[in-house]
């Protein structure tokens, strides 16, 4: 049976190695983290780069945010193609070339940019007078992840010549990525505590600049909590938790956040069995393994080995249990959903769970590969 055939079978029609979303889990996680939004008054920019689909872009916007982030031009148009009409590239584009690209896709619906230097900003408002195009502009700030950003204290410096170039200056990029894998809500605490410190000495730059900032824009699966306790986040950037990988379910959840459920799973079978392992077909071409090695659902007497690019190994954590029988169905649980999912051209849809439910439907990676 073919993937395409699969559709309105049962899951176990569903040929192995698959990257399968539960429907019902991914669509209580859009509702959970919709209402955590609504309910604190903040505006809602799932980071689309976890899941790189335009349909489910389209049912974290139904629910109610107000558009996604991405990271990658590429991405940005995968998305506006596949109907996505307002996209904020969270990350600094300096290339010319890439430049009218993005002032191209400014035409065709509402976007946004970080900038973080001043030859970014003059080539952005001459690739967007060029097309005749208009950009919301967010100046980033380093609020601790060491990566992009300039200075907190420079921010009314750069959006001074965001404005002077014609630009719409629309707020600050404050994104801390390396609190969101912190094992505890300590570390994580103290690292956003850093972020909020350093998004007020951007607001007094903005300030002494002259300058109103309309949004300060961030936060994810990992810090969300944090970031709104704060008061200084008008919007939230988290994109994991619509289907929550094994790494940020290891991490001590924020105190009064809501529970998420994992939504993705490698589907893999049995192929293989000795008297201390039982070998699957999907090795780390089906799963990323950046984050570490998948769980295992449902199973938490077995342990997941790399067994390589195309095998998976399963031993014992507890000697009175039996391996998995060959030709068995085993669940894996994703290190790292972001990679995982570049990893396939296709998602299969399942409603009604994992055990009984059907296929529904196949969902495209619409911006897989987008790397530029």
């Amino acid at each position: 049976m073919t993937r395409t055939d699969c559709v309105g079978q049962p899951v176990a029609a569903i040929d192995t190695p698959a990257l399968v979303v539960d429907l019902d889990a991914m669509a209580r996680n859009i509702e959970r983290m919709a209402a955590w939004a609504r309910e604190h008054g903040l505006r809602l920019r799932p980071h689309a780069k976890t899941h790189k689909s335009a349909w489910i872009a389209a049912q974290q916007i139904a629910a109610g945010a107000v558009g996604v982030c991405v990271q990658k031009t590429s991405e940005a148009e995968a998305l506006v193609d596949g109907g996505i009409g307002d996209v904020f590239i969270t990350n600094e584009v300096i290339d010319a070339t890439k430049l009218a690209r993005v002032a191209a896709l400014a035409r065709r619906c509402t976007l946004a940019l970080a900038v973080d230097s001043k030859l970014g900003i003059e080539r952005l408002a001459a690739a967007l007078q060029a097309a005749g195009a208009d950009i919301a502009v967010f100046v980033e700030i380093d609020v601790g992840h060491g990566r992009c950003g300039t200075a907190p204290p420079q921010a009314g410096v750069l959006a001074r010549q965001v404005v002077a170039a014609g630009l719409r200056f629309a707020g600050l990029q404050a994104y801390h990525g390396r609190a969101q894998h912190m094992r505890s809500g300590a570390e994580r605490g103290a690292a956003i505590a850093h972020a909020a410190a350093c998004v007020r000495q951007a607001l007094a730059a903005l300030a002494s600049a002259g300058l109103r900032c309309p949004l300060v824009s961030g936060a994810g699966t990992g810090s969300f909590v944090l970031e709104t306790a704060s008061g200084l986040w008008g919007e939230l950037q988290a994109g994991s938790y619509v289907l929550m990988d094994r790494d940020y379910a290891d991490i001590a959840p924020g105190e009064g956040a809501p529970r998420f459920e994992h939504a993705l799973f490698v589907k893999s079978q049995v192929v293989s069995r000795a008297e201390d392992r039982a070998v699957v077909d999907a090795g780390h071409k089906s799963h990323a393994i950046d984050s570490g090695l998948p769980g295992v659902w449902g199973r938490e007497d077995l342990e997941f080995a790399n067994g390589g690019d195309e095998h998976g190994l399963l031993r014992l954590r507890d000697s009175s249990a039996e391996l998995p029988a060959l030709g068995d169905a085993v669940w894996l649980v994703p290190g790292h959903c972001d990679p995982t999912v570049n990893l396939h051209n296709t998602l299969v849809g399942v409603r009604g769970g994992l055990v009984h439910g059907r296929v529904e439907r196949l969902i495209t990676v619409d911006a897989r590969g987008c790397l530029s």
